[in-house]
């Protein structure tokens, strides 16, 4: 479906606004997968309901993310920020709701940027190293309203290890990080009261690597985690280790699992479809092995993109720009290893209004220039309609629990 102009009418002429497409088709797919997260969410308890999003630059962002956290906490309430990656690990790191800070001796190593001499890497796609006494990561709320009584780090412990202390509010740790071989440890640390910040300092020289920490609300609530890698294709997820992995898992929880990789594999011309289709089936085994089977895994489809840069021939789009013919392959690739594998699917180029939609919405303010990426407003709109579709086939007490 084209997109249509709304009409605002002044006292002189019709000033015409932009309007985004309707969505082209149902956007969610294989609902009765979601089942045990919909039973979550009407039994929710005094642990978080915790949504883990795991995927690219959409996903680092926050804005979709976020469209999604702001409408279910509003639902089941506040029950932290979730995890996220160590300090701050690069420049324009996003982390809505609370400020991430770091001192200046931390080594960061990320999914695209690893070695097989680097630490390994967990479900934040970073590590942080350092290896000096003083040296500090630290988090704190933007507000009351996002103070946390639970801090999880998880770290790696290994021969030589430092020694770190942790605080949350008034309460202080020390836990040492020496063992005699490689392992990965997850540690939670208690407030009694909620804490508007947390911090964690190096004692000594020994290595310290730390590959995720949380905050979350002992109450209940709701907790989105949005762990994304801008440039990250979901080979470069593969290089997680899955030690690293299993440990987060076991201590995150998470009830739901949202993979949105898709995008860089459809603008990448040295990928293949059916090797994607091949990684993609391997990774989702990987991670129900780990997270159990009983987690339901959502996976999103990459959205509807543009460029005008020479490339094979795709979609035309008007005006030079056009929908590069790897993006719907790759997609179709989801689309089947959600079918064939069990998953929920959420078709995010039908929710944007179909193939060359991205043109309206960029029209709108809602996609930045490059046709690609979203504006903090588009992001926030693409999340609610995810939410929207999530709770579309929730049961109706679970959608207005008056």
């Amino acid at each position: 479906m084209g997109f249509f102009l709304g009409l605002i009418f002044g006292s002189a002429a019709a000033v015409q606004i932009p309007v985004i497409p309707a969505p082209s088709a149902p956007a969610m797919h294989h609902q009765e997968v979601l089942a045990p997260f919909h039973a979550r969410l009407r039994a929710p308890g005094t642990r978080p309901v915790h949504i883990l999003q795991i995927g690219d630059s959409h996903t680092s962002a926050d804005a979709i993310s976020n469209g999604i956290r702001v409408p279910l906490q509003a639902l089941l309430g506040n029950g932290g920020r979730g995890v996220v990656a160590a300090g701050r690990p690069y420049q324009n790191y996003v982390t809505w709701n609370v400020t991430a800070s770091q001192s200046g001796g931390w080594t960061a190593n990320s999914w695209t940027n690893s070695t097989p001499a680097s630490p390994p890497l967990g479900l934040a796609g970073f590590t942080q190293t350092a290896r000096a006494a003083g040296e500090t990561i630290g988090l704190a709320a933007d507000a009351p309203e996002h103070e946390f009584d639970r801090l999880v780090l998880c770290a790696l412990a290994q021969p030589g290890g430092g020694t770190i202390v942790v605080r949350v509010g008034g309460e202080e740790r020390r836990w040492s990080l020496a063992a005699p071989r490689l392992l990965v440890a997850c540690h939670a640390v208690d407030s009694a009261a909620p804490a508007a910040s947390a911090s964690v300092t190096t004692e000594d020289a020994g290595p310290v690597t730390i590959t995720s920490l949380a905050t979350f609300r002992r109450g209940g609530g709701a907790v989105l985690s949005n762990l994304g890698v801008i440039g990250a294709q979901l080979a470069h997820f593969g290089r997680s280790d899955e030690r690293v992995m299993s440990a987060e898992l076991n201590a995150y929880r998470p009830d739901l699992v949202i993979i949105a990789f898709g995008t860089n594999e459809g603008f990448d011309r040295r990928v293949s479809p059916r090797d994607y289709e091949a990684g993609l089936r391997a990774q989702i085994v990987r991670i129900r092995r780990l997270a159990g089977a009983n987690v339901p895994i959502l996976l999103v489809g990459a959205p509807d993109a543009a460029t005008r840069d020479p490339a094979p021939a795709g979609g035309d789009c008007g005006e030079g720009y056009y929908t590069p013919a790897l993006l719907g392959q790759v997609r179709a690739r989801q689309r089947e290893v959600a079918r064939a594998m069990g998953l929920a699917f959420w078709d995010w180029e039908a929710a944007m209004g179909g193939r060359c939609a991205s043109r309206a919405w960029h029209r709108a303010g809602l996609m930045r220039d490059d046709h690609i990426h979203f504006t903090r407003e588009g992001g926030d709109r693409i999340g609610r309609l995810l939410f929207a579709d999530l709770m579309r086939t929730a049961p109706a007490r679970v959608r207005d629990p008056r």
